[in-house]
């Protein structure tokens, strides 16, 4: 028998995987369980409702996007590469197989009506992401009008990369980015 935390990673990843691909309400428990090879008395030991898996799978996908960002902020060098880091992230991402949006935006457009949890947990992971920016924009002495617009042209590019399938958005967004940031940081833009 595998001891509780492996049984807790494997129901996630398997859930994270198949409420990715398919949707979390075309998915249901029995699929997760024939997926990670755990009973559902076990499942439901560990996530007592489909919402608290969920909520997990959510944790593990805050944890996936904070590890990509800092992997990509961690190759920038300069101030001005760090507030563009988050684009270079979404180029890789963009052009991974699996590859089909902001997973909190598809459960949020999915979810939200139904549950509150879900809905916090994604305002929550999009609040800290644009404190993310903010701070990197600080950082940089960039104003702070900056930040939302940054963060936004973020946002909009997963959205985007999703519907139409083409990767290049993430070096479009990053392009708008980088004339952002010029009239922000050019005598003109500071007011």
């Amino acid at each position: 028998m595998i001891d509780e935390e492996t049984a807790r990673d494997q129901v996630v990843s398997t859930a994270d995987r198949l409420f990715y691909a398919h949707g979390v309400q075309a998915v249901g428990m029995d699929a997760v369980r024939t997926e990670a090879g755990v009973s559902l008395k076990r499942i439901y030991a560990l996530f007592p409702s489909k919402d608290d898996l969920v909520l997990a799978v959510l944790r593990h996908r805050t944890e996936q996007w904070d590890t990509g960002v800092a992997r990509a902020l961690a190759a920038a060098r300069t101030p001005r590469d760090r507030m563009l880091a988050v684009f270079d992230f979404l180029a890789e991402w963009f052009r991974e197989d699996d590859f089909r949006g902001c997973a909190f935006i598809n459960f949020f457009g999915e979810l939200a009506g139904g549950s509150s949890r879900v809905a916090e947990a994604v305002r929550e992971q999009k609040t800290s992401f644009q404190r993310h920016v903010a701070d990197l924009v600080r950082e940089a002495g960039g104003p702070g009008y900056l930040a939302p617009q940054l963060a936004l042209l973020a946002e909009g590019a997963q959205t985007t990369a999703a519907i139409t399938g083409d990767p290049a958005t993430a070096a479009h967004a990053r392009a708008a980015a980088e004339t952002l940031i010029g009239a922000a940081f050019s005598p003109a833009g500071r007011f």
